[in-house]
């Protein structure tokens, strides 16, 4: 805790109270600190450029790869040119492979308003015609989904989840480089302005309508019309939180998915894969998806960041795991704004009661804590 924060007696009935007498004092997860600033707004610039193109290619794989089974084409946006291929083959590009791999952690995870939609009768009644429309006049697809009725549905809330997800990355793409850009202007100097940047950022989002429609045969379909009443926050914003940063799920190659080994918890709800939890060693190599995120952000590092890393131990040999390490410190700090966003009161009232229900509410973020990677970003330089 810094010395500008004010200091509140500590609870001693939970492991982690010292950072709630922190968030309670206005501070954040992570410490303030000139260094701590430079990373964090340095990499969610980076972060911001790769989230623009994650987010573009979700909405364009939602909205004009329905129902295509054989996607080959479905990273170049409709843009399919030799060079680009040869580029792609090459792997000269962004790894679009985990913005798909965080919407598959959502729609397994579900939550929120989008995941109650999409197991409502109005999204069945919805996706049908769009459905209908997309396999007329093809007799395998016709077939098919007289046969496995469910088949074609799922598929739609999967591409449901494209939409949903592309949609909220757009917003926290936007946020994250007007970030950047106020840190350029000297406008953002501590990491409790970064927290307020963010929070701003999702407030005034928070209920902005998430909605879906395709285009068939030159007709438009709602899968996700405005009378469904989806917004930004509650129904796409706080499942990702929960099913990014704190659940995700288990990589391949790092844990055993034999039931027998009982290295996977049964129950979901007590999975710790997340962003918020991630060991940043296993980060650095191949075959565990967040390493395909830090090898996008590696492009975009603003120099300033970039000359921190060089100036470490290893120079740019562990640039990977260097970039994980600032990311989770970043997230620490959206973790915060949406803290302060979601509390049941003013984390600075006076109220006693009001004050009560604060500390109930502050103690069950701690508990999702104790595990995580929290200690570890408070000294990590």
């Amino acid at each position: 805790m810094t010395d500008t924060l004010k200091v509140f007696a500590q609870s001693p009935s939970h492991p982690l109270a010292s950072y709630i007498d922190r968030l309670k004092a206005g501070g954040a997860l992570l410490p303030d600190n000139p260094q701590n600033v430079m990373e964090v707004v340095g990499i969610l610039k980076s972060y911001g450029v790769v989230l623009d193109a994650y987010y573009r290619n979700l909405l364009y794989i939602s909205e004009h790869q329905f129902l295509v089974f054989f996607p080959f084409f479905k990273y170049f946006n409709g843009d399919v040119s030799l060079a680009k291929l040869l580029r792609h083959w090459q792997h000269n590009r962004i790894n679009f492979e985990y913005a798909e791999y965080c919407m598959k952690a959502m729609l397994w995870h579900g939550g929120g308003g989008l995941d109650a939609y999409l197991d409502s009768p109005e999204f069945k009644a919805q996706a049908q015609p769009a459905i209908q429309a997309r396999i007329q006049g093809n007799p395998l697809l016709l077939g098919l989904h007289r046969l496995f009725p469910e088949f074609l549905p799922e598929h739609v809330r999967q591409l449901s989840y494209y939409s949903g997800l592309g949609q909220f990355w757009k917003v926290m793409s936007e946020i994250f480089l007007e970030l950047s850009d106020r840190y350029d202007r000297k406008e953002i100097q501590s990491i409790p302005q970064v927290v307020a940047h963010i929070q701003a950022g999702l407030v005034a989002a928070a209920g902005l309508p998430i909605m879906y429609t395709v285009k068939l045969r030159q007709q438009s379909y709602d899968i996700i019309p405005a009378s469904a009443r989806l917004t930004f926050l509650p129904d796409v914003a706080v499942p990702y939180v929960e099913a990014v940063f704190f659940r995700g799920t288990p990589f391949s190659g790092t844990v055993s998915y034999n039931a027998q080994a009982h290295q996977i918890s049964p129950d979901q709800s007590r999975f710790a894969y997340g962003a918020l939890y991630a060991d940043p060693l296993p980060i650095g190599g191949a075959g565990i998806p967040p390493t395909l995120l830090m090898q996008d952000m590696r492009h975009y590092l603003p120099e300033y960041l970039h000359d921190i890393y060089r100036c470490g131990l290893r120079g740019e040999d562990d640039l990977r795991v260097k970039i994980c390490e600032t990311f989770q410190k970043s997230m620490f700090c959206v973790t915060t704004a949406t803290i302060f966003g979601l509390a049941p009161n003013p984390i600075d009232t006076t109220d006693p009661e009001q004050q009560r229900q604060n500390q109930t509410y502050l103690e069950g973020w701690m508990d999702r804590f104790v595990e995580s990677r929290l200690s570890n970003v408070q000294t990590i330089a």
